[in-house]
């Protein structure tokens, strides 16, 4: 991952992208924020270390002028962060641990991208701002609740972005926008501040594999402010997988696939034709790299209504009554309902989460990779939060149409959206792995594998998106 294009300096490429920001986002809707002269003074400081050091700058600074963007929850110390909510935000103005950890790198944040509120939605609409366009197509949705950095990536403004996924957050806007969408193992990135709910991982999102992949060290690790983040494993870890070979380091340090693996393959209810079509379209390429693939059932029951429980309750322990009317009607709906649960309801819905966690262990025990769409439909009208039949929260069914998403952030497995091709209507479909816990790199390393066999060109029509990010 480099900012070099040709000769120009890093104040001259951040230039032209915050020109592009300003030229094309009014249509699109990803940045609720960008970043100005502070920017462009790191620009010019990045310069002054290249000069003296030359390549030698980059040695603790691995992503020394890469521009990235941060999502509206993660706070940062020069950019407000309104978290999509009319609502004040009485968090302190600092960089929490991964923009911290990214400016530490020499990555330069551009701005601050679209989120629902407090990223209720698996969509990108608020009162904030208008909502989040596709760049494939400005009538449909970007998806969400990190709609705003996947269609920021997409659109070639900015190289990378940090978004966080409590249900499929990240997921599912790198599906629908054609970008890569990475949700590690909980924790590895820590989340600041925490959430009670335990569902929310933050993740980054590029264009390609390999980039998420350079994200990754810089990100991830304890800090003591998220009191569940952890530290990865060790790269010199050889433990064998289910498929019986070891998981080696690679030659970039991490875990490289071996080479076979044993991949149970889903289809989740409510899977499109189109959707299919484009996924199975992979089968062949995965069988052709030696890979042994099952097709199986959907290896658990539907934990839907165990996560409308804990989520609706940790919404309701975080908003007062008088704060409703400055609330999305969408996300009060939620809160009044978390109301009114019992304790006795939500350690049921606890109950229902163990259960899970239990299950998919016994599945991964057999497996080394699950995979299966992203989200089995189509990007859907971009002013709804939902398909129609979803779209009323009143039903409590805003996100029962991703029903391949919210299950790994219960188990805390690392899950990664990869583009794999686009449906008659030139809309991207995104090909979802999952991982045992802690096997992250065993996730980018399959993801990079079949990215390279695809060798697809996953940019979106219109304009050309050349001198802005690519």
């Amino acid at each position: 991952m480099s900012f070099l294009q040709g000769h120009v300096t890093v104040a001259e490429h951040v230039q032209t992208v915050l020109d592009a920001i300003h030229e094309t986002d009014a249509e699109l809707g990803a940045f609720v924020a960008v970043a100005g002269a502070g920017a462009l003074l790191e620009a010019e400081a990045a310069d002054r270390l290249l000069a003296d050091l030359g390549e030698a700058a980059f040695q603790d600074r691995p992503l020394l002028g890469v521009t990235v963007s941060v999502k509206d929850l993660i706070q940062t110390r020069d950019l407000p962060t309104r978290r999509g909510s009319l609502l004040p935000n009485p968090r302190t103005a600092a960089d929490a641990p991964v923009v911290a950890r990214l400016r530490a790198a020499g990555a330069i944040v551009v701005g601050k991208t679209a989120t629902s509120e407090h990223g209720w939605s698996a969509s990108t609409v608020s009162r904030v701002a208008g909502p989040t366009r596709n760049p494939w197509a400005r009538d449909r949705s970007a998806g969400g609740s990190s709609g705003g950095s996947a269609a920021a990536v997409s659109a070639g403004l900015c190289t990378a972005a940090v978004g966080t996924d409590g249900a499929g957050s990240v997921r599912i806007p790198a599906a629908f926008c054609g970008v890569v969408g990475f949700k590690p193992s909980y924790a590895r990135i820590p989340y600041v501040p925490p959430c009670a709910d335990r569902l929310a991982h933050v993740g980054p999102l590029a264009r390609n594999v390999a980039d998420v992949a350079e994200l990754m060290p810089v990100l991830d690790g304890q800090d003591h402010r998220d009191p569940d983040s952890v530290t990865p494993p060790s790269e010199s870890a050889t433990a064998p997988g289910p498929s019986g070979s070891a998981r080696v380091p690679g030659p970039s340090g991490g875990a490289r696939a071996p080479g076979s693996l044993r991949i149970g393959w889903i289809e989740f209810p409510g899977t499109s034709g189109e959707v299919r079509r484009v996924t199975e379209g992979i089968l062949p390429v995965l069988t052709g790299s030696g890979h042994r693939v099952d097709r199986i059932e959907v290896p658990f029951p539907d934990p839907y209504a165990s996560l409308v429980d804990v989520l609706a309750a940790a919404e309701a322990s975080g908003t007062a009554p008088e704060d409703e009317p400055w609330c999305d009607e969408g996300r009060a709906a939620i809160v009044r309902y978390g109301r009114s649960l019992s304790g006795a309801a939500v350690m049921r819905a606890e109950e229902s989460r163990l259960a899970l966690r239990a299950r998919l262990g016994s599945v991964m025990g057999d497996y080394d990779l699950l995979a299966m769409a992203t989200v089995p439909i189509e990007p859907f009208a971009a002013e709804t939060i939902a398909p129609s039949w979803a779209a009323d929260p009143d039903d409590l069914l805003w996100l029962a149409w991703s029903p391949a998403t919210y299950p790994f952030n219960i188990t805390g497995q690392p899950a990664l959206s990869l583009p794999v091709g686009v449906t008659s209507r030139g809309l991207p479909v995104g090909l979802q792995l999952v991982g045992r816990v802690g096997d992250d790199d065993l996730v980018l390393a399959a993801a990079g594998r079949i990215e390279a066999r695809l060798d697809l060109t996953m940019a979106p029509p219109g304009p050309d998106t050349e001198g802005k990010e690519s």
